[in-house]
């Protein structure tokens, strides 16, 4: 069987980095990370992850402020309380909880943010800083962020003649988790939709990560043996087995089969998950550390 790689592990570890980093920046220049997270609408699932953020900031010692805007909130008020976050000096990271509600346009918002307030890592700014090898002076989106070092305890920190597979090609996930595979020296491909013969793709890789979204697409003759798998997906699926009406979370990877053929594996929960949240700590208090030219803890 596979190597579980436990991400509560692993995001414990980064948050008492945090946690240090956060009260050493308060102990020498009298200031607290702050972070806004702002939320519109009534989404239960985006309550729920923005309450499990907000905790986490207290817990990290933050300012943490949190805007819960009305369903029918207008663009042109969203865009107006990001403007004045940009401007609020003791706010070092802003995070506007998506999806938006159907009304309203997340682009333009996520573009308004100032890019060194940018801990969701997707301005424009920050993805070309990381499309281009600039992984010290931006900010890089958490996710993908958090599967690396979760695949770094597996291969180190150099995946020189490594095949590192990514299924699905979005902005939020796949683009930079590619882009952070080629930083480390990986031969990245990138397999989406359009792609031809996926699972003959995927059985080249020695690191596979799937992000699409579909239960249990990646099966177990997809793994090459003693490949590392990344499993990004979150799906509620039906859960008979625990009564009528009930649901479970689960990942893009049939992960049963998948463990017994693969060398490591995250689960669905408890892998990528909780280094999501680790990792939005880690780019408010980067970004806190950069404004008043703190060095930069190592994560």
């Amino acid at each position: 069987m596979a190597t579980i790689i436990d991400g509560k592990v692993a995001a414990e570890s980064v948050i008492e980095t945090v946690k240090r980093a956060a009260a050493a920046l308060e102990s020498d220049v009298g200031v607290k990370p702050g972070l806004a997270v702002v939320i519109v609408g009534n989404d239960p699932a985006s309550h729920a992850y923005v309450n499990s953020k907000s905790k986490m900031a207290k817990q990290c010692g933050f300012n943490s402020v949190q805007h819960s805007l009305p369903e029918e909130t207008t663009q042109e008020e969203l865009e107006a309380l990001v403007s004045e976050l940009n401007a609020d000096p003791a706010i070092h990271g802003i995070l506007v909880q998506l999806p938006l509600p159907k009304h309203l346009k997340s682009e333009p918002v996520i573009q308004s943010i100032a890019p060194e307030k940018d801990v969701d890592g997707l301005n424009v700014v920050n993805a070309g800083k990381l499309a281009t090898g600039d992984l010290a002076s931006g900010l890089i989106s958490c996710t993908p962020a958090g599967a690396l070092i979760l695949i770094n305890k597996i291969h180190g920190t150099d995946l020189s003649g490594l095949n590192a597979v990514v299924i699905g090609r979005s902005n939020l996930f796949g683009k930079p988790m590619a882009m952070l595979l080629l930083s480390s020296n990986a031969t990245v491909t990138i397999a989406h939709s359009r792609s031809r013969d996926i699972p003959g793709i995927c059985r080249q890789a020695d690191i596979l990560v799937a992000a699409v979204g579909r239960p249990h697409m990646v099966r177990a003759d997809w793994v090459k043996p003693g490949a590392t798998v990344v499993d990004v997906g979150i799906n509620r699926v039906p859960a008979p087995e625990k009564g009528e009406g009930k649901t479970k979370i689960t990942g893009d990877v049939a992960y049963e089969e998948c463990a017994a053929v693969a060398g490591a594996i995250t689960p669905v929960p408890g892998g990528v998950g909780p280094m999501t949240i680790a990792m939005l700590m880690v780019n408010t208090v980067v970004a806190a550390c950069r404004t008043f030219g703190r060095p930069i803890p190592k994560f």
